[in-house]
């Protein structure tokens, strides 16, 4: 009888351990968030005109250091340079209501081995981490259109709520380089290189996240 008990008891650990053990090498969710604006309707506090932003995510688990993700988010921007005390040459205050579709393509570095495993792997359910990569902005402000090219950069952190199921906090600056996405430019009459223009955005959001596409198990070695 013990003898017996013991096969059961050591089927229903190999059947187990897999489990506990599985990894997945993709994710995709959903996010939803605020945005800040920095530019000529807002030169100076970044979430004193703050707005909303939504949108989905795809990411790669290269492994639990490194993930590679794209994100497609819709994206409202406000601001109005009379509350700023800021004083154009020509007397008049500008407002702007930008709505937004930004792409983005962003690398991961997570500081701790973020993940659920084997306690020899150190894995840990929650881990801080930081983002950057390239992006695109199609902006729409008062019937005008405007394309640009951005860098997003910024900081986050992953909890790992359960095997397959993830929480995050993202906080990222975008610099984007057309300098009209409010629908303004150069309003001191200051003429500037491409580089250096005055407008940047900010989303802070939450995410969650659904793993799937199990890696592949050869051996007890896990690709």
């Amino acid at each position: 009888m013990k003898r017996l008990l013991y096969i059961v008891a050591l089927l229903m650990t190999l059947a187990v351990q897999p489990a506990l053990a599985q990894q997945y090498k993709y994710e995709a969710g959903g996010s939803l968030g605020m945005t800040g604006y920095l530019g000529e309707c807002n030169n100076g506090n970044l979430f004193k005109h703050p707005s909303f932003t939504f949108g989905g995510l795809f990411r790669y688990v290269h492994n639990s250091r490194w993930a590679f993700k794209a994100n497609l988010n819709y994206a409202n921007l406000r601001g109005n340079s009379m509350y700023d005390e800021t004083w154009y040459p020509d007397g008049l205050n500008y407002s702007n209501n930008s709505h937004l579709v930004d792409l983005g393509f962003t690398a991961e570095f997570n500081f701790l081995n973020y993940g659920i495993g084997p306690a020899y792997k150190k894995y840990k359910r929650i881990s801080p981490y930081m983002v950057a990569g390239v992006g695109f902005v199609f902006a729409i402000n008062k019937g005008h259109n405007q394309a640009s090219f951005t860098i997003p950069i910024g900081i986050g952190v992953k909890y790992k709520l359960k095997e397959r199921v993830g929480l995050g906090f993202e906080f990222t600056m975008r610099k984007e380089f057309s300098d009209r996405i409010d629908g303004y430019s150069d309003l001191f009459g200051v003429k500037h290189s491409f580089a250096k223009n005055t407008d940047w955005y900010s989303f802070a959001m939450f995410s969650a996240t659904f793993e799937f596409g199990k890696r592949c198990i050869k051996c007890n070695y896990i690709e």
